[in-house]
């Protein structure tokens, strides 16, 4: 997902899209320490996917402070 797809969501969906991939990055990390992962970057992507979303949290909260 883009940028610019993530600036589209609301807040409430941002938030849950964040508890997914956290849950998913998770399964992620536990089924790689059971048996390797066929694409062991998908933790890689899932930690900069989670990055992005706080990001966009974040900049919703300064943005809207400011507006205060």
């Amino acid at each position: 997902m883009k940028n610019s797809e993530i600036r589209e969501l609301t807040n409430k969906e941002v938030l849950e899209r964040l508890d997914n991939e956290k849950n998913n990055m998770v399964s992620l990390k536990m089924n790689h320490k059971i048996s390797d992962l066929e694409n062991p970057h998908q933790i890689t992507e899932s930690k900069r996917f989670i990055a992005r979303l706080k990001t966009e949290l974040r900049q919703r909260e300064i943005n809207e402070n400011k507006s205060n």
